[in-house]
């Protein structure tokens, strides 16, 4: 039970939208306010949590630039995938108890020391994973997770090809594909982004930086006895998009994850016609509203898997609230990062 809570705490505040890595001042989109309200429970199934981590996406920076697929009214707090501990619960909880160990997606409001959510978006996290790296879970790997396990039917022995390999979703396809048994191929930029996906299971990797990826990728198929790939995971676009196509089976999946790229392709109809190709768009957000029993799924058994050890989240920097120019600037570039209180 929770009696209402006065007082203030930090929260990361948009209140107009553009660049978010702009120098702080009056004018600036986003500013930390120590003073904003503690939030309350709104309902009998409200629970609170004390923020631990705070993953920092691409589609946080997006959101200010007013860029994403949601729009919030101004002013808002922001927010993304998080992890935390029940501070508070509405005297209809029932899956979850004060001291409970949780992460959870919220579209806004997590950017903040304490948020209000209902318990049914709520997931316990297994004792022994570290509480800040499962901040990074819901959003990338359950991105991941259901594009090729539920949309695209990943099996065992089907040649996968991850574009963006070394960013938040490509590093969790990468993974995904390796523990359903797939040929995991990657494309990165540079020689530490390849000795990480060779460390997670990727079966070969191409740098594109130094490579001419889709002769590469070409000269192993063929070194493997292999006819093309079965699955393309794209969260790139643009002409590596393009380009890729070249590389697929007849009867291939293409799972269309993002344009990090900045340039949204056209694949043409008539080939996918010819190739029996099957095009997937994928936006994980959505499944809340019109399945969210497949993502509760979902995300149970990425939670499994992280308990087990068959997947690993990367948290390459930690910061601090105050430190927001410097992990936006991270989103904005792909490092994935989580925002430690």
């Amino acid at each position: 039970m929770d009696s209402p809570q006065t007082g203030t705490m930090r929260a990361l505040i948009c209140r107009k939208l553009g660049d978010p890595t702009a120098p702080i001042s009056e004018t600036s989109p986003i500013f930390v306010s120590s003073h904003h309200p503690v939030p309350q429970l709104t309902s009998p199934t409200s629970v609170r949590i004390r923020i631990k981590a705070v993953s920092v996406n691409y589609g946080t920076s997006l959101q200010i630039m007013g860029k994403y697929q949601e729009k919030p009214p101004l002013p808002f707090v922001l927010g993304s995938d998080f992890s935390g501990v029940v501070e508070a619960v509405g005297k209809g909880v029932t899956r979850v108890k004060v001291g409970d160990r949780v992460c959870a997606i919220t579209g806004q409001d997590s950017y903040a020391e304490k948020v209000v959510v209902d318990e049914k978006e709520l997931f316990v996290v297994p004792p022994g994973c570290d509480l800040i790296a499962a901040g990074g879970l819901p959003v990338a790997f359950g991105t991941s997770h259901l594009g090729l396990v539920h949309r695209a039917g990943i099996c065992r022995g089907q040649v996968l090809l991850v574009l963006g390999a070394a960013g938040g979703v490509g590093l969790s396809a990468v993974q995904i594909g390796k523990v359903c048994g797939a040929i995991v191929i990657a494309v990165a930029r540079g020689l530490e982004k390849e000795r990480l996906l060779k460390s997670l299971g990727a079966d070969h990797v191409v740098d594109s930086t130094s490579s001419n990826i889709i002769p590469n990728v070409r000269e192993y198929l063929k070194s493997r006895n292999l006819k093309g790939v079965d699955i393309l995971y794209d969260p790139v676009g643009g002409k590596l998009l393009k380009d890729s196509l070249k590389l697929l089976n007849w009867g291939a999946k293409i799972l269309i994850i993002g344009f990090a790229s900045g340039d949204i392709p056209i694949i043409p109809a008539n080939i996918t016609l010819v190739k029996n190709w099957t095009i997937h768009g994928l936006y994980w957000g959505s499944y809340k509203l019109h399945q969210p029993d497949v993502l509760v799924d979902s995300m149970q058994e990425l939670l499994s898997w992280l308990a087990k050890g068959l997947i690993h989240i990367n948290v390459s920097h930690t910061f601090r609230l105050s430190e927001k120019f410097r992990f936006l600037e991270a989103a904005l570039v792909g490092i994935e990062i989580e925002e430690g209180h």
